[in-house]
């Protein structure tokens, strides 16, 4: 440990180190009272690069986790760790021991495969410009060729929900629900996409204002925006809006964005399934 509550993370990789960050930053997040020192060590592909980073690790000890495929590096690095007394572990490997014991095949060790720009990148980036173009009920006249469309109240975390989404190929509109301000009648008339209500309990949504305008050492002229009743009024209007249009509608006021995503995501499988499937 470098100091109480924190530790050196080492990550190696022979390509770009998300699927790395990714676990590890999973892992950690179980863990309240400490926080790791990551240390990245990305397209780690030949000798000279494993040796800069085996001077890292052993100047700042700390848990090794690696995504090596080349058995030579694989060893060279458990071979310095185990010299260290430092624990080291493959993220992939024993994933693909069981995806080999299952299949009855061997790997194709083939460096960074997670990463090939296949149709489903591609799908990945024009979801990605989708959703940024379509943010915050902008061009709503396109929004019948999304997947998705947002509605909601300001701070129930349409922007983020929709760039994770969007980040799954999913293309996500979002349009805010503003007191006084009619809703474009675009909306009401989508057929295509699946809209979905997110909405919070108005403590929560008074809270996170509150701590934006802090946050931004801003003030409103008028007290509504932060006012628990006229929020309540606005939650209101906003799962009313969801019951008459027949759109289903997510709590988020105790829900991670990943799991409103999930949520999201579940909806619009059972949706492209259909009734009775």
């Amino acid at each position: 440990m470098t100091e109480p509550g924190y530790f050196h993370l080492h990550l190696v990789s022979d390509a770009t180190g998300e699927t790395l960050i990714t676990v590890a930053r999973a892992a950690a997040a179980q863990y309240a009272n400490v926080s790791p020192v990551e240390h990245l060590y990305p397209m780690v592909r030949s000798r000279k690069q494993l040796d800069s980073a085996l001077v890292e690790i052993t100047d700042a000890p700390g848990l090794v986790l690696y995504t090596l495929l080349e058995e030579d590096l694989i060893k060279l690095l458990e071979d310095k760790c185990r010299e260290l007394g430092l624990p080291c572990m493959s993220v992939l490997g024993p994933i693909l021991r069981l995806f080999q014991s299952y299949l009855g095949a061997e790997t194709i060790h083939r460096v960074g495969a997670q990463h090939v720009l296949n149709a489903e990148y591609f799908q990945r980036i024009e979801a990605l410009n989708y959703t940024m173009f379509h943010d915050d009920g902008q061009h709503v006249e396109g929004l019948e060729d999304a997947d998705v469309v947002l509605i909601g109240v300001s701070r129930t975390s349409k922007t983020p929900t929709s760039i994770y989404l969007a980040n799954r190929g999913v293309k996500t509109g979002n349009v805010p629900l503003v007191p006084g301000v009619p809703m474009p009648p675009q909306v009401e008339a989508l057929k295509r996409p699946l809209v979905v209500g997110l909405y919070a309990s108005p403590e929560r949504i008074v809270q996170i204002r509150e701590n934006r305008l802090l946050g931004l050492n801003a003030h409103r002229d008028d007290n509504q925006y932060i006012d628990k009743a006229a929020v309540a009024e606005e939650v209101a209007y906003s799962r009313k809006l969801c019951a008459k249009n027949n759109w289903p509608s997510i709590d988020v006021t105790r829900r991670s964005i990943e799991e409103t995503a999930a949520g999201v995501m579940k909806l619009l499988a059972e949706r492209r399934r259909g009734p009775g499937r």
